[in-house]
């Protein structure tokens, strides 16, 4: 396929091929189980190999979903039966192997963040667009029944013109859960940048583009301890702010509160409300596909629930509205430029909380419409 060619796929300006749409997978850690088990199972997608730096890891998830081919990143991209790579590789590496897939031709769906600065994730933008070629980027949790049957709560004005917001995540860390948590205390990961793109994509999908940022952050200990697997007991070192506390202002005159950190022995996770002229919705976990979506209003005296109305299929639901997209030629839900908006509002933060001012974000981006509810993972469309 030309790079025409491919850009005519992109935009819908001609082919787009016919049938499943081919998938391949780069790294089989442990966040490739979940992306697997639901991948696997929508008939608009078919995962033909799955590649890692460790091929007896890749060779141990292809034998674990039944997946053809196995092997190391650069025998999975020459393959030309492969149209979109899932890269879940850990944040540092995001960049060079998504320009690897970019550079082989084909379309990136990545585990967030994009990348780990806004100029790296410019430069996989315009890659992307110079070849006519897609990148979507997780977090897809945002487009599960839950956070989708709220945004269209708001849209359609049950909470009047949309004001504020408030999100918090308060854990102890990660640490004691998984096995090898170091990654997530290193430049590109923490709080912020870990937990901080469901909520902040969630806020930017109700309120739009973020105009200004300005935050405070903290490290609580230098060193982590593992507490579960083969190392635990193993101390490692932290690099990065484990509490975070950011103040949103959007371009819509909006305005939100995010909390977020790794230094709780009190667990307070999932909060996200939007406050508006007539009322205020409590979305679900922005981290999960389901929940119940509640609502008031300042004439009434109590909450009501709306149950949530569309998909709960996980990991993957972004990949497959970027499949059935480039097929159809539509615009896909979690397009690039959101991602790197996401990423400008949290390097923003960062930089906010070191430097004590109000930093003003450059980037901006596209609000997709909500999933409509009908949408069927399971269903044959393609």
């Amino acid at each position: 396929m030309t790079a025409q060619d491919l850009r005519a796929t992109a935009t819908g300006d001609g082919p787009a091929g016919s049938g499943p749409v081919g998938i391949g997978i780069i790294g089989a850690g442990t966040i490739s189980a979940q992306y697997l088990q639901q991948l696997t199972s929508f008939p608009d997608v078919d995962v033909l190999a799955i590649g890692d730096l460790v091929p007896e890891a890749a060779a141990s998830r292809a034998e674990e979903f039944g997946v053809p081919h196995f092997g190391t990143v650069e025998e999975l991209l020459a393959r030309e039966d492969i149209e979109i790579v899932v890269n879940l590789t850990i944040p540092a590496a995001h960049f060079d192997v998504s320009r690897q897939i970019l550079a082989a031709g084909k379309h990136v769906w990545t585990e967030k963040p994009l990348t780990t600065d806004r100029e790296s994730a410019a430069e996989l933008l315009r890659i992307a667009d110079e070849a006519g070629l897609r990148i979507g980027s997780a977090p897809d949790t945002v487009l599960g029944a839950g956070i989708q049957t709220g945004l269209r709560a708001v849209r359609d004005g049950e909470i009047g013109t949309p004001k504020s917001g408030l999100t918090i995540f308060q854990v102890p860390g990660p640490e004691a859960w998984h096995p090898n948590p170091a990654f997530l205390f290193q430049t590109g990961a923490g709080p912020l940048y870990d937990l901080g793109p469901y909520y902040l994509t969630t806020l930017v999908l109700a309120f739009g583009p973020v105009a200004s940022v300005s935050a405070v952050a903290s490290t609580a200990r230098t060193t982590r301890t593992i507490g579960s697997g083969p190392r635990a007991g193993e101390d490692f070192d932290v690099t990065v702010p484990t509490q975070v506390s950011a103040l949103l202002s959007f371009d819509s005159g909006a305005n939100a509160t995010v909390l977020l950190s790794f230094d709780s022995a009190h667990v307070h996770q999932g909060v996200a409300e939007l406050y508006g002229t007539e009322g205020t919705v409590a979305l679900p976990d922005p981290n999960v596909f389901d929940g119940p979506t509640r609502h008031i209003t300042y004439r009434g005296e109590e909450w009501t629930e709306k149950p949530a109305e569309g998909s709960v299929a996980g990991r993957g639901l972004g990949t497959l509205d970027l499949a059935r997209s480039i097929r159809t030629g539509a615009p896909h839900r979690l397009q690039g430029d959101l991602a790197a908006h996401v990423l400008d509002i949290m390097v923003s933060i960062d930089e906010a909380a070191e430097d004590g001012e109000i930093v003003q974000v450059a980037s901006t981006c596209a609000i997709p419409d909500p999933l409509p509810a009908d949408f069927d993972p399971t269903a044959r469309t393609l």
